[in-house]
Formats: C-alpha cells, sequence, structure tokens
C-alpha cells in the first residue's frame, strides 16, 4: 500500500488537497481512505450581514478574481426577487451578453487549455507515460482538416505551458472575450454595473457597444469550433486507450443544472413591482426558457425540471468540517422559516428545515484535521429528495450538457436543440485570422453525451459548453438589437426596499457548476446570506444525514472520482506524484475561494483575521 498525499493541487483556484492510500499492485485506492480538503474558510456570509442587499453583488463578486461575475449575477437574481424587481428586456439581455463573453468564453478557455490541457502536454505525457506519447504519435488526428494539427501528439505539444500554439492561441482569445464583457460591464472581473431590477450600462451608445462587442464575438465562433475539434479529437484518443472510466464519480449520473441565461421578454415580465412571494412563484415559468433548460438528475432519472424544488431540496450538515451546528440557536430568530411561498416544506419535511440554507448560519470553529471527524473548511451539501432518500449531487459543465441532453428543448432561436440523450449547436460563418478557414464556416456540432461522469467527460463537457454560451450570446445580441430598434432602450426598473422580512434565491450557472445565493433581508439590511458555489457542493466533506429513520453515507463528487481513479504513471509506486488524482480534481475546476475564503495558517496575522471573524460570527447568532 502506499499513502499519496497531494497537497496543494495547483493549478486550482483557492488551496486544496488529496489524501488516498493506493493498492500498488490493483493500482486502486482504497475506497474509505480518500479525503479531498480545503485549507480556507469563508467569511462573506458573516460580513454581508447587516449590509443592503444592492451591494451584496460588489461584494460577492470579490469572492474569486476568476467567476467574480458568476457571484455578482446570482446574488443580483436574489436582489431581484428579495425586491420583487427585475429589469427591463434590454437590461436581461446585456447581463447575458456580459456573462455569455466576459465569463463563459473567457474562463472556459483559459480552464480547459491553461489549467488543464497541461495535465495532457508533451511534458508531463512524456515524463510520467511514455507509451501514451509514443501511441499519440502515431494516432492520426480526426479532425486535423479543421484544426491544423496532423496527430495527437502534435496537440499535446500544442499544450505546453507558455510555448504551446493553443496555448499561446488561448491567452490571445481569452483577452477578446473579456474586453467584450467590461464594454457592458464596465471592468472586469469585479463588474460594478449589476444591481437589483437592472443594470448601469450607459446606453447613450448602445448601438456602438453592440456593434463592437459583435466584432470580438465572430472570432470567438471561430475560436469555440476550433477549441472543440482539438479536444474532441485529444479526449476521443484518451477513451480508446481505455481511460475512459478513470475519475468515475457515479454509477448512475447524480447532477443539477439550474439554467442559464434568461429569457429578456420572459424574466422582465415577472418583476414588475411584485411581493418577492409572487416573484418566487413565477420563476419556474421563466426559468423553462433559459438558452440551458434546468433539470435535476437523481440516480440516472430526471426527477425535476423546476428551480423551486432545486431551492427545496437542498440541505447542508458540518459533521466532517470546521463549523458549529446552526440549527438550535437559529430556530428563535424572527426570520426562521419551514416553508417556501409555494407551501412546499422545506427539505420536504423529509428532515429538519433549519438545515435548508435559508436557515443555515456560518459559525466558523477551527481545530486540528482529524481525518476520521472533520477535516475540511467545505461543508457537506446534499440533496434531500421527496421520497426521503439523500445524497450528493454533481454540479459543472457535465451536469449542465447531461441535463440538457435529456431533455427536448429549442433554444437560443433554435441555435441549441436536444432531446433523447444527444445536444446539437449550430453556429453561423465567423471569420478570424488567426485560425484556419476550415473553422470559418456555419456548423452544426453534435455530441451524444455519455452516462456517466468521468475525467474526460467532464472535460470534454466543458469544450461543448463553449458552443453553447456562444449559442447564447448571438441570441441575445439579435435580441438587443431588436429592442434598441424598436425604441425600448430602458434597461432598469428602479428598486424599492420593501417593508418587513422578504427572501431571494439567485440561481444561476457558473462555468464550473451550478451557483446559488439565498438572501434572508428587513428593510433593506441583510439578516442572513448564504453562498454556494459549485466547489460547495462538488468538493463536500464526507457526512453522515439523517433523514427521518434513513442514514445514508455517500462521497460528493470530487472524493468519488478520487476514489475511482486508477493510477497510470509509469513509474515505481515509490515515485508516483499523483497524476491522475489532480487530473480527476481539476477535471472539476475547482474554486476553493468561492467554496472557502480566509486562510487560516499557523501565523500569528492570519489567525488573529480569522479569530475575529470567529467572534463576529459566534456573536451574531
Amino acid at each position: 500500500m502506499r499513502e499519496l498525499l497531494v497537497d496543494p493541487i495547483t493549478r486550482v483556484e483557492g488551496h486544496i488537497g488529496a489524501r488516498l492510500i493506493v493498492d500498488v499492485a490493483t493500482r486502486k485506492p482504497d475506497p474509505a481512505s480518500v479525503r479531498v480538503f480545503a485549507t480556507m474558510f469563508t467569511g462573506f456570509e458573516v460580513f454581508l450581514r447587516g449590509r443592503p442587499p444592492e451591494d451584496a453583488p460588489a461584494v460577492t463578486s470579490r469572492l474569486c478574481g476568476v467567476c467574480g461575475a458568476a457571484h455578482a449575477n446570482a446574488s443580483t437574481l436574489a436582489g431581484d426577487m428579495a425586491y420583487g424587481v427585475s429589469p427591463e428586456p434590454l437590461g436581461v439581455a446585456l447581463r447575458n451578453i456580459a456573462y455569455a463573453m466576459g465569463e463563459y468564453l473567457y474562463d472556459h478557455s483559459i480552464i480547459l487549455n491553461l489549467l488543464e490541457a497541461p495535465d495532457y502536454s508533451e511534458l508531463l505525457v512524456k515524463k510520467f507515460t511514455p507509451s501514451v506519447w509514443e501511441a499519440a504519435a502515431k494516432t492520426p488526428a480526426e479532425n486535423r482538416d479543421r484544426h491544423g494539427f496532423a496527430t495527437i501528439a502534435d496537440i499535446m505539444r500544442a499544450f505546453n505551458p507558455v510555448s504551446g500554439k493553443v496555448w499561446q492561441q488561448t491567452v490571445l482569445f481569452q483577452r477578446i472575450a473579456r474586453e467584450a464583457g467590461v464594454i457592458i460591464y464596465g471592468k472586469y472581473p469585479h463588474p460594478n454595473a449589476l444591481i437589483p431590477g437592472g443594470i448601469q450600462t450607459d446606453v447613450f451608445d448602445i448601438e456602438e457597444k453592440l456593434v463592437a462587442i459583435t466584432y470580438r464575438l465572430v472570432k470567438l465562433t471561430a475560436w469555440v469550433k476550433y477549441n472543440y475539434y482539438i479536444w474532441e479529437d485529444l479526449l476521443s484518443f484518451y477513451k480508446n486507450i481505455g481511460y475512459e472510466m478513470n475519475g468515475l464519480t457515479y454509477e448512475k449520473p447524480r447532477v443539477m443544472s439550474v439554467g442559464l441565461f434568461d429569457d429578456p421578454e420572459s424574466y422582465s415580465a415577472i418583476g414588475d413591482y411584485v411581493s418577492w412571494e409572487d416573484f418566487y412563484k413565477s420563476v419556474d415559468s421563466t426559468a423553462e426558457k433559459r438558452v440551458f433548460v434546468p433539470g435535476l438528475v437523481l440516480d440516472g432519472n430526471l426527477v425535476t425540471t423546476k428551480y423551486t424544488d432545486m431551492n427545496v431540496s437542498t440541505m447542508e450538515h458540518v459533521d466532517t468540517s470546521f463549523y458549529l451546528d446552526w440549527a438550535d440557536k437559529v430556530k428563535g430568530e424572527e426570520w426562521y422559516t419551514e416553508t417556501d411561498p409555494l407551501g412546499n416544506k422545506l427539505l420536504w419535511g423529509k428532515a429538519d428545515p433549519a438545515y435548508h440554507p435559508w436557515n443555515k448560519v456560518t459559525l466558523p470553529n477551527p481545530a486540528g484535521r482529524d481525518w476520521a471527524k472533520k477535516y475540511s473548511w467545505v461543508v457537506r451539501v446534499n440533496i434531500a429528495w421527496k421520497d426521503g432518500s439523500i445524497g450528493p449531487i454533481e454540479l459543472g459543465p457535465f451536469a449542465r450538457v447531461y441535463v440538457q441532453s435529456r431533455r427536448s428543448a429549442k433554444t437560443a432561436g433554435g441555435l441549441v436543440q436536444s432531446g433523447n440523450g444527444v445536444i446539437r449547436t449550430t453556429l453561423p460563418r465567423a471569420v478570424a485570422d488567426e485560425l484556419p478557414p476550415a473553422v470559418w464556416e456555419e456548423d452544426t456540432i453534435e455530441w451524444r453525451v455519455p452516462e456517466t461522469s468521468t475525467t474526460i467527460y467532464r472535460l470534454w463537457g466543458r469544450a461543448y459548453c463553449l458552443l453553447v454560451a456562444a449559442a447564447g450570446a448571438w441570441h441575445n445580441i439579435l435580441a438587443a438589437l431588436q429592442l434598441v430598434k424598436a425604441g425600448r432602450t430602458a434597461t432598469s426598473r428602479p428598486w424599492r426596499v420593501p417593508s418587513g422580512i422578504t427572501r431571494g434565491a439567485g440561481f444561476n450557472e457558473a462555468p464550473r457548476g451550478s451557483v446559488r445565493h439565498w438572501l434572508v433581508q428587513r428593510d433593506g439590511k441583510i439578516l442572513n446570506y448564504q453562498i454556494h458555489a459549485p466547489t460547495t457542493e462538488n468538493a463536500s466533506s464526507r457526512d453522515e444525514v439523517r433523514v427521518t429513520d434513513k442514514v445514508r453515507y455517500a462521497r460528493a463528487p470530487y472524493e468519488a472520482a478520487v476514489a475511482n481513479i486508477t493510477v497510470t504513471e509509469e513509474v515505481p509506486p515509490d515515485h508516483w506524484e499523483g497524476l491522475d488524482v489532480v487530473r480527476a480534481v481539476r477535471s472539476f475546476d475547482p474554486c476553493l475561494a468561492c467554496a472557502v475564503h480566509i486562510e487560516f495558517r499557523n501565523n500569528g496575522h492570519v489567525y488573529r483575521a480569522l479569530d475575529k471573524i470567529v467572534r463576529d460570527a459566534t456573536c451574531s447568532v
């Protein structure tokens, strides 16, 4: 047996490590030994208390320097609901365009090609798996006439950091995407244009803005086609050499997508100064019209497509993470609730509603790491379903395309079509002089989404999501141009602070998966706030969760994926470095700063700052 401790796992956002014991004969981990742990603490929920909800988008965007717009948008959606106001249609379209360009086309490009691709580069493949390099050199790339790389080895060489062709191209095209986002957001990665009920983009020159964005989208449309065909070839090669099931999460998918890119007219119509309860009751119908449609799949079955069901079903526990339980403390608060506005009991009445995020309070409790007990700063998130079953949930690009492919849908004005396990995206002719002419032409790209989430299929899903993001951007630019042509240039409805206690649940898809913000406010001041980044669910710690008479132990996605690796390094066991471990974890695109934020070290300065936050948190409830 060989213990592998990979700490830190690099080329991720934040601090994360993995510990496992591997059988050197089978090259597989002992599942009971696997731990994936975070070494940072979230303080954002603590210091948002007492602030006005309209501050939350600017504050929460500072969770991360990569996906700040994801949190800002989710926070804005929560604020829309709490204040009962949504933007004018042009405001919704501008939110979508900026998010598609400045977040999706930018983020997926750098995650795939700058952070994940080096694991499959010439430098690493030659070092750790020389036989794979030899096979790659002999394997023609099926799409070579599109992207120009003759063999799989040529693609691997193009993935070499700094010197590789694809690495260098990514630096160029991610900049183009960010420029487009900044045209609307004003700045990035921490946009200050997002507000409840609208967006603060100046529209006096809106036509010029849309033209400037379209110029960049043309180039990026060619880029996402080119990028997809490269990854399709590389991942098909790994599938064919037997790597397909490495990093499997669950034999039967447990995935969730809350949907992405609201329909401008539909979302605008639900928030013309209504109560937060009426806003909540309308959100299911408008979420159905998103470009990426919502859905929750449990053990291979699509159990719901409702935004509100995904809200009601979410529960948190902290048995194996560095926090105190809050259930007894929170039940005396005036804002505590056990139902949603539709009359649904939180957690369907199958578990204590104190463990729903609307009621959850962050109470940090630093301690030494104990592999058998508390070992991570990430909480445990589960889905509690109507039948009393509970278990973990996987979020991310694979989850997003899996849900879409299992739903019969035609979105983005027909550019995205799906059903029967297939997703199909059509992108227009788009010229980019920096790329081969073969990717300029109009193209329809189809993927039959596999039944299992594994290391390579999570990467494949990310490459495909770039195509859908481009389609979503085109759809919203055309919608914006039509609105401007019709003289409908208003973007926002000024928010009004409602009296009494109101709530918000802002759900959106970050590039790395569903991001969800829960807000409780009274008279313009936040009483409670909870944040779930995709990494919150995916990196959840082990936990024992009791629902009525049922107790279930289950691994969250990171730990499940690591437990299902096979070590492929072609060196003696005492020289293993954990290549397959980091490939499995990086395929999720971890963002620990989103899940946990303030470092905890044995260092006087940082410890004192953390200690102050701990005191503030524990004294507030």
